[in-house]
């Protein structure tokens, strides 16, 4: 890539069990996954033009994983970010479908035990939620924190990972 090429995005939105989820494709390639009223989510005039195009891989692995016959994507990510926070959200790729893990076990596993903090921070600024599981991600005592998308998501996606989801969620 140029120092003159500027990056095209593109969007669309898809529906879900947890709410409308906006997609978001930097040169093709996904870079972004926003739940409405997301914290962190950028403002839309940055999402490109409305164009489904890009997405159909990414819409086939969602509608899998949410009829429960997929658990590990496969998709090219475009992530930016720091590489601190790139490298957490790597980690956060590496939890199995189903599992857990405190900021404090993934602060082990990048080499810096101190920093449960910081990458509580980058778990919280992750660009594509769901794909990239930060809802796995839970506080030492095993109880849920905060999450982007609102605890309500977060314990529902983790009830559906682990088969435990109500029958008859509600829908937002």
């Amino acid at each position: 890539m140029t120092a003159t090429h500027l990056a095209t995005r593109r969007h669309t939105v898809v529906d879900s069990p947890y709410g409308p989820l906006t997609l978001v494709a930097t040169d093709g390639v996904l870079s972004g996954l926003f739940m409405t009223e997301q914290r962190h989510r950028p403002p839309e005039e940055t999402f490109g033009d409305a164009d489904p195009r890009p997405f159909a891989e990414t819409i086939r692995q969602l509608d899998a994983y949410f009829a429960g016959e997929l658990r590990e994507f496969d998709l090219p990510l475009h992530l930016d970010g720091t590489p601190f926070q790139r490298s957490v959200w790597e980690q956060l790729r590496q939890i199995p479908y189903g599992e857990t893990r405190s900021y404090g076990e993934l602060a082990e596993c990048l080499g810096k035990p101190g920093a449960s903090r910081a990458v509580g921070l980058a778990n919280g600024k992750n660009p594509v939620g769901i794909i990239v599981p930060c809802h796995r991600v839970i506080g030492a005592s095993g109880g849920l924190t905060g999450y982007g998308g609102g605890l309500d998501r977060k314990q529902r996606l983790l009830a559906f990972e682990n088969g435990t989801e109500d029958d008859n969620p509600m829908l937002f």
